[in-house]
């Protein structure tokens, strides 16, 4: 049985920076590609951020492109989630994502293609 765990959330100032993790188990991590998703107070849940199975493409949301970065670890059967220049607009709750479809070789950044989820882990931007 495949499990996510997310971890890394908390409260960081504006400005400021935070690394969540996402730690898979149960199947081969390197089979999986990974997405991040968040879903604000009142609003629906929102692509972030998407890396193949190798790490060899990533995609990112105009929201986030140039703050973000979405590394992996595949030795260690773990996704990141690099947040640098954190704006009060990112605080949300994040979702850790695994897609386990060998035939799409992009990530995706549709959730209905993602299998497995995480439970979320909130992370809070004060200004």
């Amino acid at each position: 049985q495949v499990q996510l765990v997310e971890s890394g959330g908390g409260l960081v100032q504006v400005g400021g920076s935070l690394r969540l993790s996402c730690a898979l188990s149960g199947r081969t991590f390197s089979s999986f590609a990974m997405g991040w998703f968040r879903q604000a107070p009142g609003k629906g849940r929102e692509f972030v951020s998407a890396i193949c199975r190798s790490g060899g493409s990533t995609y990112y949301a105009d929201s986030v492109k140039g703050r973000f970065t979405i590394p992996r670890d595949n030795a260690k059967n773990t996704l990141y989630l690099q947040m640098n220049s954190l704006k009060p607009e990112d605080t949300a709750v994040y979702y850790c994502a695994a897609d386990s479809n060998l035939a799409r070789y992009t990530p995706s950044i549709r959730r209905g293609d993602y299998n497995y989820w995480g439970q979320g882990t909130q992370v809070t931007v004060s200004s």
